[in-house]
């Protein structure tokens, strides 16, 4: 275990110091487009087509704690969690009987299983357009404190819309200009410029993206990104941009799918994705479709919504990610892989069903495996599930139909968290709230559900967190008290990796990293959710 003391972070700082950092980090960030748009004024809550006005993301004055061992350990695992995830994705079987409205998730899960049935549908009408998927992935870890060590525990896995890489960027940046230009004041030995790792993640996700286009094949087609309505992510997304057009002389159009059912169809011969656009005569082909979007069902406000995404799916543009990679980031995946025997199924390359020159990564899955915490469904009714029952008190009472997987999360409910097949935050059940939700829960719906075992982070490991103006004119008038908190906190790392694969081949790479921080009040992680700020990480 490090012999770093969390409880004592962050260093003590003087009233002075702590404006004078403040100062320090919003103009940086202003100044560096660490941006996003203000909440909306309007009682519809839309944004302006046009932006008059932005704020500063939220963010913290001094970069969380981090073992420079397990930062390294995620960095190096990220290869094989791409080709992992690459693999599942190409695995037809497993995600129709995992995710499927057959017998699987969709069953319970209607967006879910709206998904699949679309998918279904599109490879039942033949041959697929477009063999290649696009993955721009993140793996997000806490640190567990088990007993006398810290370790190494994924959260979730991202396949679809894994953001915040281009703005974690800036946020690394941020830190590093406020050592060189205060030292910190020296307040702590570990604030060191050897302690505060590179952050390239803008230029690695652009690689991605970049590879796809070139795979394609058609120089002047340009790229897709699907966005949500009225986003105030949008300078986080537009870095992206940005850098495909100075770096790789890629031009990027960005449609919502409501745009997208007017404005596209399909080659009848080809199947090109062809773009029409008011501000060009001439139509835009699509080489590579980047969804920053579709993964809640609040997208889908009408069925033809899920029409004009099957639309993009059946196109022979290459996907990021296409329908089975995003199937592939359900909770429900992440539960099967830790079922005896499944992951190592797909790390072998026992008989080249991966191709001749992929890799056989089975000696990595010990380590993968060690990432992982307790998980089962909640329909499930296993021998592991059943042995772990008769080792709890009161878990003999009678409980009628109830499948051992809900008695389990009953019964360890303070040790628990739930999990639906959602992404986006604010959408999990923790611990003392789970009883009460498994008594509304209907029967038919637990299969939609996955218990996780609770990661206990470092205890007492506090941080300086900023927050923009609740408003746009800035009526909090600057106050240092309204503007930064000091406050107990837990910190999450995300490492991004791209994967560009198909047919069993895989090119990947690992390609940077993000740090969010929440006050230990907030069980949820996400920054677009307003629970968390931006960081990054010095390393101890």
């Amino acid at each position: 275990m490090t012999s770093f003391n969390f409880s004592t972070w962050p260093p003590q700082l003087t009233p002075e110091q702590l404006e004078a950092l403040t100062l320090a980090a919003t103009t940086y960030a202003l100044s560096h487009g660490l941006l996003y748009l203000p909440p909306s004024q309007s009682p519809s809550n839309t944004q302006p087509r046009i932006p008059t006005t932005a704020i500063h993301a939220p963010l913290s004055l001094i970069p969380a704690p981090f073992p420079r061992a397990q930062f390294q350990a995620a960095r190096e695992l990220q290869s094989v969690y791409n080709v992992l995830y690459a693999r599942v994705a190409m695995d037809t079987q497993f995600l129709d009987t995992v995710m499927g409205a057959e017998e699987g998730v969709g069953k319970a899960d209607e967006f879910t299983g709206t998904l699949w049935k679309g998918w279904k549908k599109i490879r039942e009408h033949g041959v697929l357009a477009q063999p290649l998927h696009l993955g721009l992935f993140r793996s997000d870890y806490l640190l567990h404190a088990a007993e006398d060590r810290l370790a190494l525990k994924q959260v979730e896995f991202n396949t679809i819309s894994s953001s915040f890489g281009p703005l974690s960027e800036r946020a690394a940046a941020m830190h590093r200009n406020i050592l060189a230009s205060t030292s910190y004041f020296s307040a702590s030995p570990h604030l060191t410029a050897d302690n505060f790792p590179e952050n390239s993640t803008t230029s690695g996700l652009v690689e991605g993206l970049s590879k796809a286009h070139e795979a394609y094949g058609v120089q002047d087609a340009r790229i897709l990104f699907v966005v949500q309505p009225n986003e105030r992510n949008v300078f986080d997304q537009q870095w992206l941009e940005y850098e495909l057009l100075e770096k790789h002389q890629i031009h990027v159009v960005r449609q919502t799918l409501a745009d997208l059912a007017v404005s596209a169809s399909l080659d009848p011969s080809t199947h090109a994705l062809i773009l029409t656009s008011p501000t060009n005569s001439s139509p835009y082909e699509i080489s590579t479709i980047y969804f920053r979007a579709t993964y809640t069902p609040s997208d889908f406000p009408s069925p033809s919504y899920y029409d004009t995404r099957f639309l993009l799916e059946r196109s022979r543009a290459i996907k990021c990610p296409s329908l089975p990679l995003q199937l592939a980031g359900g909770k429900k995946v992440q539960e099967a892989l830790t079922r005896p025997g499944v992951l190592e199924r797909f790390l072998s390359n026992e008989g080249a069903k991966w191709g001749a020159r992929a890799l056989d990564l089975t000696a990595h899955a010990a380590d993968i495996r060690a990432t992982w915490m307790g998980m089962w469904a909640l329909d499930s009714e296993d021998v592991d599930i059943v042995a772990a029952l008769d080792h709890l008190p009161d878990s003999g009472q009678a409980q009628g139909s109830v499948p051992p997987g809900t008695r389990l999360a009953r019964l360890k409910a303070p040790s628990l968290v739930l999990k639906p097949q959602r992404e986006g935050g604010g959408n999990n059940v923790y611990r003392e709230a789970i009883p009460a939700f498994l008594d509304a829960l209907p029967a038919e719906e637990r299969e939609a559900w996955v218990a996780m075992e609770m990661i206990e982070t470092p205890r007492g490991v506090s941080g300086y967190l900023v927050r923009a103006s609740p408003s746009s004119s800035g009526t909090d008038n600057g106050s240092i008290e309204k503007k930064v908190v000091c406050v107990e906190v837990i910190s999450e790392l995300g490492i991004f990796g791209y994967a560009l694969f198909g047919e069993g081949e895989v090119v990947e790479r690992e390609v940077g990293w993000l740090v969010r921080t929440k006050g230990t009040e907030s069980n949820e992680g996400g920054v677009a959710a307003g629970f968390s700020v931006l960081d990054s990480v010095v390393l101890v």
